[in-house]
């Protein structure tokens, strides 16, 4: 069984047991989270929301808050001297999946 859930924005696919990496979050780590916008539970059978589907959410744990890895931005143009150079980590936070409730 799975769903698809959205968070922040964007959309992940949530299985029991599994860690997500989403956009950093302002909660401490174990604090669990219940997240109610469930596009689409597969199981058994097939459930889709219009845009939700009704009466389910999916239970998760907030793991740790991490960064990821560094991405170097280098902007220059040929013959001008012209040289930036940038570097950025972006924050994440990883969510371990409980349940999936209300997906029978």
């Amino acid at each position: 069984m799975y769903a698809l859930i959205e968070f922040k924005g964007k959309q992940y696919k949530a299985e029991p047991g599994a860690l997500l990496k989403v956009d950093r979050i302002a909660a401490a780590v174990g604090t669990t989270l219940d997240i109610d916008s469930v596009l689409l539970i597969a199981g058994e059978t097939l459930r889709v929301g219009t845009p939700y589907v009704p009466g389910t959410k999916v239970s998760a744990v907030v793991q740790a808050h991490e960064k990821d890895r560094k991405i170097i931005v280098f902007k220059y143009k040929p013959k001008k001297d012209y040289r930036r150079k940038q570097g950025h980590r972006q924050p994440y936070s990883v969510l371990k999946i409980g349940d999936i409730l209300g997906g029978s």
